[in-house]
C-alpha cells in the first residue's frame, strides 16, 4: 500500500478493477481463457506457466535500452515521477519515459513463490511495455474512475476556534466517500497538506492523480449554520456541481453527521453522472457500468431498464468476474417486475438470483451485493429475508439510500405501519434529488391511502407522478384515492392512465389485483377495505 497507493485510501472494491486491468493486459491475444483466475472465498491465482530462474541471472535493473524502440537511458528513467503520472519538468522530450524497475536479488523460494514473483514481474514489464506503446500514452496520464480528493473546508467563521468543526466534515466526507462502491479517495493526511494554500484545481488534480476536486466552507452566525460545497473536474477545473446546506447548529455532532451524510449521496450521484458523461475511445467495463448507473438515475421506464441491462451485460462480457456489473445487473433485472415493466418476470428473477449468489460468494462484504440480493428477495415476497439483506447493506455503508427505502416497504409488508414512513422519509432526507425519489413518495402516499388519509395520499401520489411519470401503479392508486373522494370522473381517468402504461391486463379487474402478495392478514386487509374499495368505484370490475 504505501509503495503502490501512498497517501491514499482503497477500497476493498478497487481490487476486482486492477484485476480487471491486468487480465486486459496479460490475455490479450490469449486463446486459452485467463491466465487470472478467481478462487471462490480466497482470492486470485496465477495460472500460466511459471519457470524458475537462476539468481545468478538476476541483475538490479532491466536495461530499459532492450525494451522495444530503443527505449530510454537509464538517467532519464531516473528522473520520473515513481507513480508514473508524469515525467520530471526538466526531461520533457517527444519520447515517453517510464519508471526504473527493480528485481529483487533475493530469490524466491518454492514453486508458489516462484509464481507471485512471475506475475508481479510480469506486469511490471508489460506495463513498462505500455508507457512506451503509443496505445497506452493517452490512458496512463489519465487519473482512476471516480477519483476524488476531499480538500479542507474553509472557517469562514469570525471564531477561528471553529475550524475543528470545518475539518470534520471534511474527515466525514472522505471517510464515507471511501465507502462507496469503486469510489478512489486520497486519504484526509494528504488532502489536509493543502490547508491554508492557494488552491489551483488542475494542478491538484495532477499532483494527485484524481479527476474531481471537492472544496467547501463552513460559515457559522449566531444559532444559523452555512455548509457550502463545491465539485470541480481536476482536468479543465469546470464547476460540476455546487450546493448549500443551512442548519440551526443545535447538537454540532448530529448536524455535522447529517450534512456529510447528505453532500456524499449527493456527490455519488453527481460523479457517477460526469463519469457517464466522458467520452471514451476504448470503454473498459467500468465505463459500462457507470453509463449503465446514470440510465438508473432517470425516472424509471422500460427503455431506460432495458438499455441499463444492456449496458451491465456488456460489462460482464469484458470483465464475467466483476461484482459490481454482477450486483448492479441482479438488482435492474429484479425491480423490472415491482415496477410492472417486463413481461419476463421469472426468467429476469432466476438469473438475478444465479448472478447475486456469484457476486456474494466472491464479496461477501460487499454493499452493494447485499443490496441486490435483499431486492432480489424483496420481490420474491420473502421480506424477513430482504430486511436481512438490506440492513447489512446499511451496516456498510451508511448512505445507501435506496437500503433505507427499501427496508421500510419490507417492513410494512411484515405488519410494521410504524416503521414504513420514517425510514422512506430517512431515503429522501439523505437524497432529496434522488432518482428513485417519484417511487419514495409513491411508498409514502400508499401509507396515507391505506389508512385512510386520503388527501394526504393525494398529495404524496400526484408529487410521485410529477417525478416518475411512466409508473404504473401510481395512477391506479390516484384513481383510488379520487373514487373515495367522489371524484368519479378524475379517478376514472387516473385508471385508464394505469391500464395504458401497464400494456397487459394488471388492472384488468379486482380478482387479477388480488392474486398479489400484499402482506400479512393485517395489511392485507387495509388493501381490501380502502385500496380496492376505491378502485371499485373508479371502475374496475370484480373479474
Amino acid at each position: 500500500m504505501a509503495v503502490v497507493w501512498p497517501g491514499k485510501v482503497v477500497e476493498e472494491a478497487n481490487l476486482n478493477v486492477q484485476i480487471s486491468k491486468l487480465r486486459h493486459i496479460l490475455d490479450h491475444n490469449r486463446a486459452q481463457g485467463s491466465c487470472i483466475q478467481t478462487v471462490t472465498g480466497y482470492g486470485y491465482r496465477f495460472t500460466a506457466d511459471v519457470t524458475p530462474v537462476d539468481p545468478a541471472t538476476l541483475q538490479e535493473t532491466i536495461p530499459l535500452s532492450e525494451y522495444p524502440d530503443g527505449g530510454i537511458s537509464e538517467e532519464k528513467a531516473e528522473s520520473c515521477d515513481p507513480r508514473g503520472i508524469e515525467p520530471a519538468a526538466n526531461q520533457l522530450d517527444d519520447r515517453p519515459t517510464v519508471p526504473k524497475i527493480l528485481v529483487p536479488r533475493r530469490f524466491w523460494r518454492g514453486a508458489t513463490a516462484s509464481a507471485i514473483g512471475s506475475i508481479g514481474l510480469v506486469a511490471l514489464a508489460i506495463t513498462a511495455l505500455n508507457w512506451l506503446s503509443p496505445q497506452f500514452r493517452e490512458t496512463r496520464l489519465m487519473p482512476p474512475h471516480l477519483s476524488i480528493v476531499v480538500l479542507p473546508f474553509t472557517n469562514l467563521s469570525d471564531d477561528r476556534e471553529e475550524q475543528y468543526f470545518a475539518d470534520g466534515v471534511a474527515e466525514d466526507l472522505t471517510t464515507d466517500l471511501s465507502r462507496v462502491g469503486q469510489m478512489f479517495v486520497i486519504s484526509r493526511n494528504t488532502a489536509f497538506t493543502y490547508r491554508d494554500k492557494p488552491v489551483d484545481t488542475r494542478q491538484v488534480g495532477r499532483e494527485l492523480g484524481v479527476r474531481y476536486v471537492l472544496e467547501g466552507s463552513v460559515q457559522r452566525s449566531g444559532s444559523q449554520l452555512r455548509v457550502s460545497a463545491q465539485l470541480s473536474d481536476a482536468e479543465n477545473a469546470a464547476n460540476l456541481w455546487t450546493e448549500r446546506f443551512d442548519s440551526d447548529t443545535g447538537d454540532l455532532f448530529a448536524v455535522q453527521n447529517e450534512i456529510t451524510r447528505r453532500i456524499a449521496v449527493a456527490l455519488n450521484l453527481e460523479l457517477i453522472g460526469a463519469e457517464a458523461a466522458r467520452s471514451t475511445k476504448h470503454p473498459d467495463a467500468l465505463d459500462y457500468i457507470l453509463r449503465g448507473r446514470a440510465l438508473l438515475m432517470k425516472p424509471p421506464s422500460r427503455d431506460n431498464h432495458a438499455k441499463a441491462i444492456a449496458l451491465f451485460d456488456r460489462a460482464l462480457a469484458l470483465d464475467p468476474q466483476s461484482v459490481t456489473a454482477q450486483s448492479w445487473l441482479a438488482r435492474t433485472l429484479a425491480v423490472r417486475e415491482p415496477d410492472e415493466m417486463t413481461s419476463s418476470v421469472a426468467a429476469d428473477i432466476a438469473r438475478a438470483e444465479e448472478l447475486v449468489a456469484k457476486a456474494l460468494a466472491a464479496a461477501p462484504r460487499s454493499a452493494l451485493a447485499h443490496y441486490a440480493r435483499g431486492t432480489v428477495l424483496r420481490v420474491q415476497d420473502r421480506f424477513d429475508e430482504a430486511i436481512a439483506e438490506y440492513e447489512t447493506a446499511i451496516a456498510f455503508d451508511r448512505n445507501w439510500v435506496d437500503a433505507y427505502a427499501h427496508l421500510g416497504q419490507c417492513k410494512f409488508y411484515m405488519g410494521s405501519l410504524e416503521e414504513y414512513i420514517p425510514l422512506v422519509e430517512q431515503a429522501i432526507r439523505l437524497s432529496p434529488r434522488d432518482p428513485l425519489i417519484g417511487v419514495w413518495f409513491g411508498r409514502i402516499g400508499l401509507a396515507h391511502l391505506l389508512q385512510s388519509r386520503v388527501n394526504e395520499a393525494i398529495l404524496w401520489l400526484e408529487k410521485a407522478r410529477n417525478a416518475s411519470p411512466g409508473l404504473p401503479y401510481i395512477y391506479s392508486r390516484l384513481a383510488s384515492a379520487h373514487a373515495l373522494k367522489g371524484e368519479a370522473a378524475r379517478a376514472a381517468s387516473e385508471l385508464a392512465e394505469a391500464r395504458r402504461l401497464s400494456g397487459d391486463d394488471h388492472y384488468a379487474s379486482i380478482t387479477h389485483l388480488s392474486t398479489e402478495y400484499l402482506g400479512v392478514p393485517k395489511i392485507r386487509a387495509l388493501y381490501e377495505d380502502v385500496y380496492f374499495a376505491g378502485l371499485r368505484i373508479a371502475g374496475m370490475p370484480e373479474k
